[in-house]
């Protein structure tokens, strides 16, 4: 499977990232002497399941990145859908007969070769539009307890999402009613709470929801198959989005 990997977007004066990035690219940021994006370069160049990736952002890295797998950077879209887009266009491009596509968010860094294979052989077990994966919290906080995450609190567990899933790319060159539905909600939050259904968020905030029922009711709602899966290796959603979180991954990866 080919995997485009999301590197762009730099934090805005707000976010507790700036004072590190300055402005840069968050994907730049040094962790053991390298970028962040090159640490999950390694892990998709060692993983037996991706064939080639497509690194769509932060093209001012491409000379100082190392990887035989990449076959080409394109720009970031204004927001993660239209970045998502440039990807996938990317990827049909080179290959028109894919199918799926791993989608892999570049402030991962402690993700592992075994957990992107774990990730893909899962998705392969059906052919559903998506899969959406996330890590329950006991398993979270066991390998990482200093982690701190943020937990959608469900009927059943306790979960976090995952940064890595795998899309079927017809959602973008044939099934032109869930794109369309997607790029209209994308720049309003009432639009997007309309598109999930107040419903179901209603019942989320009440936990009255199992994961499976939540994703059933939102793929129904959007007319598209998928699964949300329990992932066992936390890293895939050990993502670098604080400053502590960037200590945790420094630390882990000195």
């Amino acid at each position: 499977m080919d995997a485009i990997l999301l590197a762009g977007g730099a934090p805005a004066p707000d976010s507790p990232l700036y004072p590190y990035t300055k402005g840069k690219s968050k994907a730049a940021l040094d962790i053991g002497g390298k970028p962040m994006l090159q640490w999950v370069l390694d892990a998709l160049e060692e993983a037996e399941t991706i064939n080639r990736i497509v690194v769509v952002g932060s093209e001012d890295l491409k000379a100082e990145l190392q990887s035989t797998k990449v076959i080409s950077f394109q720009p970031a879209g204004i927001d993660m859908l239209l970045t998502i887009k440039n990807g996938a266009d990317a990827v049909l491009e080179s290959n028109p007969t894919a199918e799926r596509v791993a989608v892999v968010s570049s402030d991962i860094p402690l993700i592992t070769p075994e957990s992107i294979d774990w990730v893909i052989n899962k998705s392969l077990e059906d052919k559903d539009d998506i899969n959406y994966f996330v890590i329950d919290q006991p398993t979270m906080e066991e390998k990482y307890p200093e982690s701190a995450r943020s937990y959608t609190g469900l009927k059943d567990l306790n979960v976090c999402g995952g940064d890595i899933g795998v899309v079927k790319l017809d959602l973008f060159t044939k099934k032109n009613e869930f794109w369309g539905k997607i790029s209209r909600a994308r720049k309003s939050t009432l639009r997007q709470a309309a598109l999930i259904g107040i419903d179901i968020l209603l019942l989320l905030l009440l936990r009255r929801l199992t994961l499976d029922d939540a994703v059933n009711r939102v793929t129904r709602r959007l007319n598209i198959t998928g699964k949300g899966l329990l992932c066992p290796y936390p890293e895939i959603g050990m993502d670098v989005d604080k400053p502590y979180q960037l200590e945790l991954a420094r630390k882990e990866l000195s």
